[in-house]
């Protein structure tokens, strides 16, 4: 049955051979310094052009450096080098790779200004909160991106692949958000970047080994490649956890700030011109945002309207602003 399989993802008419795979995600054999040289170049290029679609806030600018996704390439390795059972040094490299954006993200962070509000940057706030269908994306992409990898026919698909995972921008983003002094929006891009490391090397190394890759290996080393497989199955555990409760998190919030914003149109109903402009939940706060002409009515109601549909303890704040048009004139009159 696997066999099938294998015959039908992989022909043997369209299979790489595994010293093909090796030259081409060991960053230790064949030129290895016209290869390290390519690498560092284009991940510091790549870094400065993600650091620069963050802080403008850019979609384009950070796609193109996806594109380039330099990265990949040895996480790869390091999937491949655990079926093989052999010691590639991609580990120490994609380490030292993140040290870098990270650092060049934290540079090019000076560029904001004081009191920047980090969440309105949609490219900060998309990668520092990642869930559970981040982690299902990355994991499909890793198996896209090794099956691309092991067949000759297919190869234009890597770009797309490098696009829909993300590596370099979550990087510099917790440069960002360091250079910010924002720890824990640094410590959740870092959380995305991780499990789509952990997913990228369990996808392949999945592929790989079902490829008969690892086979080829075993029969020159004699050692199955279990206890690397283990430990994947461990460290791809270690983020699920946390990642599957921030879904729950988010799905729960989501909830609640619905709840909300329908007990606070309920409240201002009787009110001519009131409005709910918006509800959040920040830094275990429930912030509801309303617009009104005149006063409002007293917030005892408002919260004998919440008790119920947002769990008993959280602090509720209304923030209302004005809603009365002025007449202000002709500029120049």
């Amino acid at each position: 049955m696997i066999s099938k399989v294998r015959a039908r993802v992989l022909p043997a008419s369209q299979r790489r051979s595994l010293d093909e795979l090796t030259q081409d995600l060991d960053l230790s054999t064949g030129d290895t310094t016209s290869k390290r040289s390519a690498f560092w170049t284009m991940l510091t290029l790549s870094s400065v052009i993600a650091a620069g679609g963050v802080l403008t806030d850019s979609t384009a600018t950070v796609i193109g450096a996806m594109i380039i996704a330099p990265l990949s390439t040895p996480i790869m390795g390091i999937a491949l080098g655990s079926v093989q059972r052999r010691r590639t040094g991609s580990a120490r490299t994609v380490l030292l790779a993140c040290l870098v954006v990270i650092a060049i993200g934290t540079v090019m962070s000076v560029a904001l200004p004081s009191g920047y509000d980090l969440l309105s940057n949609g490219q900060i706030s998309s990668r520092t909160s990642p869930g559970l269908m981040d982690l299902i994306a990355a994991l499909a992409t890793g198996f896209a991106g090794a099956v691309a990898l092991a067949r000759r026919d297919v190869a234009a698909v890597l770009p797309g692949v490098a696009i829909a995972i993300s590596l370099v921008p979550p990087l510099v983003v917790a440069g960002v958000c360091l250079g910010q002094l924002s720890g824990w929006l640094a410590l959740g891009a870092l959380v995305l970047f991780v499990s789509n490391l952990f997913a990228l090397v369990f996808g392949g190394m999945v592929v790989f080994a079902s490829l008969g890759y690892g086979v080829e290996a075993d029969k020159a080393t004699g050692r199955p490649a279990r206890s690397a497989y283990a430990a994947m199955v461990l460290l791809f555990a270690v983020v699920f956890v946390p990642l599957t409760a921030n879904t729950v998190l988010t799905f729960l919030l989501n909830s609640w700030t619905g709840s909300a914003r329908d007990a606070a149109e309920q409240w201002l109903a009787d009110e001519p011109g009131a409005s709910v402009t918006s509800v959040d939940a920040t830094s275990r706060t429930m912030y509801i945002h309303v617009r009104a002409p005149g006063d409002l009515p007293p917030v005892e109601s408002l919260l004998d309207r919440l008790e119920g549909r947002i769990p008993d303890g959280i602090p509720v704040v209304v923030d209302a602003s004005r809603g009365r048009r002025i007449d202000a004139g002709v500029v120049g009159g």
